[in-house]
């Protein structure tokens, strides 16, 4: 029922003025509610269908993590239990050697996942202005990686953040590139507009553009076995995802000048003004 249906329909004082309050008949009652109905299956239906979405995800992260926990598990039980068979014949110092790598793994894994169940879960007073080049400098500096890194870092892009989690935004990033770089990595931090830019690109095989969305997936993996083997737990593109987006930026991958991946993160610059 139109506005104007309900105006014309109020009743009239005996000195024609119209009257303020007005009770709808029954059949209006009777339309108005019939409408109600009809929106409530609807309604109802996108829930279920939401939750049922938001279960099926559950379950599939509940597995995966299951499965990516069995493996070393599993692993490190056959090695004690064919020592104990064989005290005689094993070797202890390779028994240890294989138990520990299998155990950093197990560790690497649970240490991922509280990560990730930890993202944008800190109060805004617990975020610091930190300048993002000097940070990311700061983590190439600590670390002794095997590829070389070529940095482009300008002063001034300046953010709010939680500290301990864009640093692990950038070490994941620069992981991922050691992982599937050839031969050196290229990283840039610079002011775009209202936000500061990390560009992290390799000179690898890079992704797919029909995998670009899907290597942000929790415990995804192009070549399973090589990450696996090089420690890769599936879930550090999924943290820096998470990350970016609680810190109100985004990320994506494109190719390198070199044919590799680039991964751009953007995060909104301290001085910038509040999205609307």
């Amino acid at each position: 029922m139109s506005v104007m249906c309900l105006r014309d329909a109020m009743p009239v004082h005996v000195d024609g003025t119209k009257s303020t309050s007005f009770a709808p008949s029954g059949e209006e009652e009777s339309a108005c509610s019939a409408q109600a109905v009809n929106r409530t299956p609807e309604q109802a239906e996108n829930a279920r269908r939401r939750m049922d979405r938001m279960l099926a995800q559950q379950r599939q992260f509940v597995s995966d993590a299951s499965h990516e926990l069995r493996t070393p598990i599993a692993g490190l039980r056959t090695q004690l239990e064919e020592a104990q068979l064989h005290p005689d014949t094993t070797d202890l110092d390779e028994l240890l050697s294989c138990a520990l790598r299998d155990v950093d793994r197990l560790q690497a894994i649970v240490s991922d996942l509280f990560a990730l169940a930890r993202v944008g879960m800190h109060m805004p007073d617990e975020r610091v202005r930190v300048d993002l080049s000097e940070l990311v400098d700061a983590e190439i500096s600590r670390r002794a990686d095997e590829l070389p890194v070529l940095v482009r870092l300008a002063p001034g892009a300046t953010v709010d953040v939680v500290d301990h989690e864009i640093q692990r935004l950038v070490a994941n990033l620069l992981d991922n590139a050691q992982r599937h770089g050839k031969h050196v990595l290229h990283v840039e931090v610079h002011r775009n507009g209202d936000y500061a830019e990390l560009v992290v690109a390799d000179d690898g095989n890079g992704i797919a553009v029909a995998d670009r969305e899907w290597v942000f997936q929790r415990f995804s993996r192009l070549d399973t076995a090589r990450s696996r083997c090089r420690g890769g737990t599936g879930l550090g593109l999924a943290i820096v995802r998470d990350t970016a987006e609680a810190h109100g930026g985004t990320v994506e991958v494109g190719e390198s000048a070199c044919g590799g991946a680039r991964f751009v993160v953007r995060l909104p610059l301290a001085d910038s003004p509040p999205s609307p």
